[in-house]
This record gives structure tokens, C-alpha cells and sequence, in this order.
């Protein structure tokens, strides 16, 4: 698989299971169930390898693709996976129109070394992703996120993010990405130095 949004595809199969014996007959199998919304008509009923899934939630999951059901494609986006014991058990896809923006959590990325780590703050990061709205075609896979600026006591906020052209903040402008706060142990320290740099009283 590519990285072009085109290219992106993963095989499925229409399925009849929907009973919890054969659905567990299918895990079984390999098989995950799934169900494809907002299709014409109603929901289609799917299945997809699991091995195929797995690997392809690699690539990232906001990202629209081809879910190629045998002989029809359908563009879509991974609405939700159900996992349990961590082992995945269900998944869902939502049709998408390649012509109408939509929303969704795009995974962050952090990259740098935030300079407040180097005189002993810890970095804090708040969110895994970020609500974002744009074309299907327009959304990328994961946002990078700079925290190399970040000095003790700063903050990281969604409305610091910088965005691809076309694509807009969903998100709470104030929503808390990341932070740089200072430990106790550097506290104390600076505590210390402050006490060591203070002149002694003079006796008379």
C-alpha cells in the first residue's frame, strides 16, 4: 500500500453471520465483522481479514481509503474498532463523499525535545489526537507536533496547531495538547541555589 489516498485499499467480503455463535465462528476463522454505514439502502454487513486489518491500521486511521467489497468499492473512513482482551472483535466504516467535508480525529505525532526537559521539567503530553474537518482527500494521516520550544510551565494548545490548507480546527481552540512541568526534584534545587546565592546577614 501507498501512501496516495487512491491506492489505499483493503479487501472485504459481504457476510451473512450475525448470530454470536457463527460471528465467533468467523473470529475463529481469521474474520473480522464489520459493518460499512451511511451506504444507499442499508448498512452493508462485512468482513475483512484479520491479519489484513491489523496491518492496515498501521498506515493510520483517519485517512479515507477503498474498501473493496468483492466486486464494488466503496470510499471510506474506520469509524470504530471494538477490541477486546486486545484482540480485535469488530469494526465499523463510514461511507464517505469524496465531495463533502467531514470530521475526525487525526492521531498526533510528537516530535523534538522540549528545552524545558533539559533543566529537569518532564513533558507532559494530554492528547493522542486532535478533531479536525476537511475533504476526504484533503485529511492527513497524522499531524506532527513540535514540542522543542517548549520551556518549564508552557503549554501546547490545539489552537497552536498548524494545519494543512483545507483542513479546519474542530477541536477546542484551549484544549491542552502538551506541557513542560517542573518536577519536585528541580524544585528543590532551584530552591536550593536561590538559598546558596542569598548573602549571609552580617553579625554586628
Amino acid at each position: 500500500m501507498t501512501e496516495n489516498h487512491h491506492s489505499k485499499q483493503l479487501s472485504a467480503s459481504h457476510r451473512t453471520e450475525t448470530t454470536r455463535s457463527s460471528l465467533h465462528e468467523l473470529r475463529d476463522n481469521g474474520g473480522i465483522p464489520g459493518v460499512v454505514y451511511g451506504t444507499e439502502g442499508e448498512n452493508l454487513m462485512i468482513s475483512v481479514e484479520s491479519k489484513d486489518l491489523v496491518k492496515f491500521l498501521r498506515t493510520g486511521r483517519s485517512e479515507f481509503f477503498q474498501l473493496q467489497v468483492e466486486n464494488e468499492g466503496y470510499p471510506v473512513l474506520i469509524k470504530e474498532v471494538q477490541k477486546q482482551g486486545g484482540k480485535i472483535i469488530h469494526v465499523d466504516f463510514q461511507h464517505v463523499s469524496k465531495n463533502k467535508p467531514i470530521r475526525v480525529k487525526v492521531p498526533l505525532h510528537i516530535i523534538g525535545t522540549a528545552i524545558g526537559t533539559e533543566a529537569g521539567g518532564v513533558l507532559q503530553v494530554q492528547a493522542n489526537d486532535l478533531e479536525v474537518e476537511g475533504l476526504p482527500d484533503a485529511l492527513p494521516p497524522s499531524l506532527e507536533i513540535d514540542v522543542a520550544s517548549l520551556g518549564i510551565g508552557d503549554k501546547l494548545l490545539a489552537g497552536d496547531v498548524q494545519l494543512p490548507q483545507g483542513i479546519s480546527l474542530i477541536a477546542d481552540t484551549e484544549e491542552l495538547i502538551a506541557s513542560v512541568i517542573q518536577t519536585r526534584g528541580a524544585e528543590a534545587a532551584d530552591e536550593e541555589d536561590v538559598a546558596n546565592e542569598t548573602p549571609a546577614e552580617s553579625e554586628e
